[in-house]
């Protein structure tokens, strides 16, 4: 199918297939799987018989006849890929001598080439060197310090067995006259120091690693000779482009055409679940726009190569800039962006009044995806390998938007189910055998990004045992005090950097560069031929036999509604369904059959993508993540019962994946230990027994214990205390709302059946700089934590009064509650800010509920009574004047 040839819609249920302005008869797509050897570079070359030259019978490794009689002689005598004695091959010291000029000479060559043999230094082909580099690994491990890290776990160790002396205290000395609290008290810190178990397991190992973009040149990309990286199918999703602006999406997609990667091995596919043609309209101006701007970025090595973020930047433009062109070309560049930028508006208003007969294309045909839950599917490549050129000439990636078809009566799995439409559409157009998933909102930072993936991908060494390669996700338009640990930074820079030394970072969603056949899982998918003949292709390309017309017609029938039902689909192949986080899912499954993962942290962030950064979007979207991972909890997939059967998911990484279903459940504790300082205040409790010289030093190692982790994490991590600081903040805030209603709404779901949806997060900016930031957004989400707070507040003041009234005896326990309903109040202290942020600082609602607390806990005041005066004395109140 050519760029430009027209849009294609069409049901295969329906034998429906709709050609819109124009289709022109296909050209074949070419085969992108060459035969090289996988040791050496070099062409594996033919028999005398003509034949393709095979060392190994059982895997097929490529490897050419030099290398091969290398290893039978002198080397390890076994395949390098499934480790199986080479067989002397009939005829192996025969060789073509007209084609090739003997044996002899060409063995002699090769090992020229690799150093082998002996000679005078001065005489070695300058080239030598470089070839040298290209054999080297194409990555490293580099390990955590000894001086950083051996510290940390020995504080870790020392911390486990004061944790146990603190419990084992805690149990033995019960508060008879609290037993209630003191006992939630227990099971709480039993709880709490379980899950921080759980925790530390993927610390245990943390790497770095780093990557050599220069080997990976000298490997694959040969002056002179066409390139030998291997293809990437890059994925996009969205969904509602009133929710994620077309502006956003238009920005991602050009920074993807203009990825500094071979043009003939990026292909790009839109994925628009909503069938809006705003989307289709807009990605049809970015294909033009990306004419000028590809170029453009490659010519003055541009970054970053999304336009918005590029002519944003508040940096010197002209640094590094040498070109006497550069200023008036970036000139033209801007004014040429800002008049696409109205163009892109212009659709965007337009969109907001739909039309009563519904929309209706330029060329008059109605738009198929009127009905956004009754169309067919609809596929259209805007660029490609013929027809889209840039103002210069030169070919572009291939750019094709895909809506897959919807009708009533059929599951379509959300996000996970237009994912896998993606899948089966690239492996009938392009089947390029790595697929790199982004958000619409998330752009490519890094041009080279695709290449440091290649780095671990494409290693002879590592490579085949690699499923995908996750990046750390970083993000624009974040406060700098980051209010709300948006950045996540101590997930992504402590956690996954631990989980990479067990057997690889959990998938995290965007940023991520797959596997194909990884994707595919043990069997092969079934289905018609075409397809099924791609999933068997490894290195990728297309069929040669197929015919445009097959191509076109397979496409439309892999993105129809029935074509996953009693298949493996979202079972055992592709993205997992079962949870609204499918990406953690379909990561467990990979490590489960016994894959790794690759954790990929460049020096410049490879992509970046927008946050919420108000307090109440943030909320929902811990809601979402929190409610995928109770899901996966009780479902079939849940870690602590799933993948025993074949034993490949390693225990550190199991306990690790536990960790990630069962975080939510701390809720419950977490909520029960920050209104239990406020209710020993209000009726004058102590859950604390009566702290002898000894037991005091339980406490006084447990506290130096968390402390002295904290800050040695910080230290072989890399991270800041006030990153590590806000992630405290939030893991409070977060725990006792979002978490709580994930708990309870993955529940509800489970027992009875009420499922709930969560809404897109929206990523429309404002304005004003972090302008969101204080915007109040009334959720429910919202009453647990300020219930905490008002508690506390109310706490604090009676505790103080009733000290005051009791005398200097009462400030001794006094303090000791007081100390734990501060720490809440601070953890609480960016809620609280969010709540009275910059506009409606006195929302009404927020006081409606103030005032509802305030005055149930003032009843609840009157009755405890706090200011009886504690003295052997009778209590003048009660008996009268004459007492």
């Amino acid at each position: 199918m050519e760029a430009s040839a027209g849009l294609v819609a069409g049901s295969h249920n329906r034998n429906e297939l709709v050609l819109i302005r124009g289709h022109e008869e296909p050209k074949p797509l070419r085969a992108l799987n060459g035969q090289v050897c996988e040791i050496c570079g070099d062409e594996i070359g033919l028999t005398v018989d003509g034949d393709l030259f095979v060392a190994c019978n059982e895997c097929g490794f490529p490897v050419c006849r030099p290398c091969y009689e290398y290893e039978r002689r002198e080397g390890t005598q076994l395949c390098p890929q499934c480790k199986t004695r080479y067989k002397r091959l009939k005829g192996s010291a025969r060789w073509d001598e007209k084609k090739d000029g003997g044996w002899k000479e060409r063995m002699d060559e090769w090992k020229s080439k690799q150093g082998i043999l002996g000679g005078d230094p001065d005489d070695t082909d300058p080239d030598m060197a470089l070839m040298d580099e290209a054999r080297q690994p194409l990555s490293r491990k580099v390990a955590i310090a000894s001086s950083k890290i051996n510290p940390y776990r020995m504080v870790i160790v020392l911390r486990l067995v004061v944790l146990g002396f603190f419990l084992r205290y805690r149990i033995l000395h019960p508060v008879h006259d609290a037993i209630g609290l003191w006992l939630t008290s227990i099971i709480c810190e039993i709880w709490f120091a379980f899950s921080w178990i759980l925790d530390q397991f993927p610390k245990w190992f943390p790497i770095d690693r780093e990557t050599y973009l220069d080997r990976l040149s000298l490997r694959y990309e040969r002056e002179g000779e066409p390139s030998m990286l291997s293809p990437v199918d890059i994925f996009v999703s969205t969904v509602d482009p009133l929710k994620e602006p077309p502006l956003v999406t238009a920005n991602t997609v050009l920074s993807i055409l203009a990825v500094d990667y071979p043009v003939d091995k990026v292909s790009c596919y839109v994925s628009d679940d909503g069938a809006s043609m705003l989307t289709f309209e807009s990605l049809s101006e970015t294909a033009d726009f990306a004419r000028k701007w590809v170029p453009f970025c490659k010519k003055f090595n541009i970054e970053p190569r999304a336009p918005e973020m590029y002519f944003s930047q508040k940096v010197d433009y002209l640094k590094d800039k040498v070109q006497p062109t550069f200023v008036k070309e970036r000139r033209v560049m801007k004014r040429e962006y800002e008049e696409f930028k109205v163009r892109i508006n212009a659709l965007v208003a337009k969109a907001m009044k739909v039309p009563t007969e519904g929309w209706i294309m330029q060329d008059g045909t109605p738009w198929p995806g009127n009905n956004t839950r009754d169309h067919p599917g609809m596929i259209q490549v805007f660029l490609g390998h013929s027809g889209g050129h840039d103002t210069e000439g030169n070919e572009l990636p291939r750019l094709v938007y895909v809506s897959r078809e919807k009708r009533p009566g059929f599951q379509h799995h959300k996000k996970a189910g237009a994912m896998n439409a993606l899948i089966r559409v690239s492996a009938v157009l392009t089947n390029a055998p790595f697929m790199l998933n982004l958000d619409c909102d998330h752009y490519i930072n890094n041009s080279k990004a695709v290449r440091e993936a290649m780095c671990f991908l494409m290693d002879p060494q590592i490579g085949r045992r690699v499923c995908y390669v996750q990046f750390p996700q970083r993000f624009d338009g974040i406060d700098r005090h980051d209010r709300y640990a948006n950045r996540n930074t101590v997930f992504f820079d402590i956690n996954m950097k631990g989980l990479d030394g067990i057997q690889g970072p959990v998938y995290v969603g965007t940023g991520c560069v797959f596997r194909r056949q990884a994707l595919y899982g043990y069997n092969p998918p079934k289905g018609p031929k075409p397809f099924v003949t791609s999933t068997l292709m490894e290195e990728g390309g297309v069929p040669p036999s197929s015919s445009p017309a097959a191509l076109l017609k397979e496409a439309i029938h892999v993105i129809s509604c029935g074509y996953e039902d009693k298949t493996e689909w979202g079972l055992e192949i592709g993205w997992i369904y079962g949870s609204i986080t499918e990406d953690i899912l379909t990561g467990f499954k990979m490590h489960c059959r016994g894959w790794r993962s690759i954790y990929c942290m460049p020096q410049r962030p490879a992509f970046k993508g927008s946050a919420p950064i108000n307090l109440s979007d943030r909320l929902n979207q811990v809601l979402r993540w929190a409610l995928g991972s109770v899901e996966i909890f009780f479902s079939r997939h849940s870690p602590v019962w799933y993948g025993y059967k074949n034993g490949h998911l390693k225990w550190l990484e199991r306990f690790a994946y536990v960790n990630t279903t069962i975080y939510p459940f701390t809720s419950l504790p977490l909520l029960a230990y920050c209104t239990l300082p406020a209710i020993c205040l209000l009726t004058d409790k102590f859950i604390m027994p009566t702290i002898s010289t000894f037991a005091s030093l339980f406490f006084i190692s447990l506290f130096i214990s968390i402390f002295a982790t904290g800050i040695l994490e910080l230290r072989w991590s890399g991270v800041s205390i006030e990153e590590w600081w806000r992630n405290e903040q939030f893991w409070v805030i977060g725990g006792i709302s979002a978490h709580l209603f994930a708990v309870i709404q993955g529940l509800l779901k489970v027992l009875a059946g009420i499922d709930t949806n969560f809404t897109v997060t929206s990523k429309a900016t404002d304005d004003e700089e972090f302008g969101e930031l204080y915007t109040f957004k009334w959720t429910t989400l919202l009453i647990p934590p300020t219930t905490v707070l008002i508690i506390n507040i109310i706490g604090v003041v009676a505790g103080i009064s009733d000290a005051i009234n009791n005398g200097y005896q009462s400030w001794g326990p006094l303090f000791g509650k007081l100390f734990f309903s501060f720490w809440v109040i601070v953890h609480l202290y960016p809620f609280l800010k969010g709540l009275m942020g910059r506009q409606n600082r006195t929302p009404t609602i927020v006081v409606i509920w103030s005032v509802l607390l305030a005055s149930i806990f003032s009843l609840l005041w009157v009755r405890i009574d706090p200011f009886v005066i504690k003295s052997k004395g009778p209590d003048t109140r009660q008996c009268g004047i004459n007492c």
